[in-house]
């Protein structure tokens, strides 16, 4: 059997003449193409689990819920605790001084009427405290300078310079508290010690304590 050249014509247009029997050449591999970015993610195959790019977002919210949770339940407890705990009321004492005779002029002062509720009266010959409180029913009278009285705002009770009552509907005088002076010479004033003049009885008014003599 007789062999046979092909001929082959190459890219310039020359003929090579290919042996016989001599199989043909493989095609040029095709060249490659850049694969788009899109379709280089891998696609989530269903039931698979995607990881969520906010974790430190939701670890912050948890920290929140759980602190205000435990801020909840303390608050909570402490307040159970306080319940059986024993409550004190903290009130003034009813002792306190008040400086010596000499800062005081004659007549009424008022200067200790919203701290302690007394007023302080200076006569010729003593010094003395009456307590700020009506004997009708217990309100606060006012001192009016130009009347030279007190006069109480609610039902119209009237006492002079020395709390004597004079009109309205109180029953009796104001009191007086006790005092006396320390070893400083300060004014000791004693609110929880009263001397009265009840109707019909005797005043107390002279008795010691009630008034610091001059």
């Amino acid at each position: 059997m007789e062999s046979s050249n092909t001929p082959e014509q190459t890219p310039g247009g020359s003929v090579l003449e290919t042996p016989a029997g001599t199989p043909p050449a493989a095609p040029p591999p095709a060249p490659k193409t850049a694969v788009p970015a899109a379709a280089a993610r891998p696609v989530p195959q269903p039931g698979a689990v995607v990881e969520s790019s906010s974790g430190p977002i939701n670890k912050m919210r948890r920290r929140i819920v759980w602190a205000s949770v435990a801020g909840f339940l303390l608050t909570s407890f402490l307040m159970f605790l306080r319940f059986f705990l024993p409550r004190s009321i903290l009130e003034p004492s009813s002792t306190f001084r008040i400086g010596p005779p000499s800062d005081y002029a004659l007549g009424v002062d008022t200067k200790w009427q919203q701290q302690y509720r007394i007023w302080v009266t200076k006569t010729s010959d003593r010094l003395f405290v009456i307590y700020a409180r009506c004997t009708h029913l217990g309100c606060t009278p006012d001192w009016k300078a130009s009347e030279n009285k007190f006069k109480c705002p609610c039902h119209g009770s009237g006492y002079d310079s020395e709390g004597i009552n004079f009109e309205g509907p109180a029953p009796r005088p104001m009191d007086r508290a006790h005092v006396e002076l320390d070893p400083e010479g300060q004014i000791r004033v004693d609110i929880a010690r009263l001397y009265d003049w009840t109707k019909g009885e005797a005043s107390e008014f002279d008795e010691p304590g009630a008034y610091i003599p001059l």
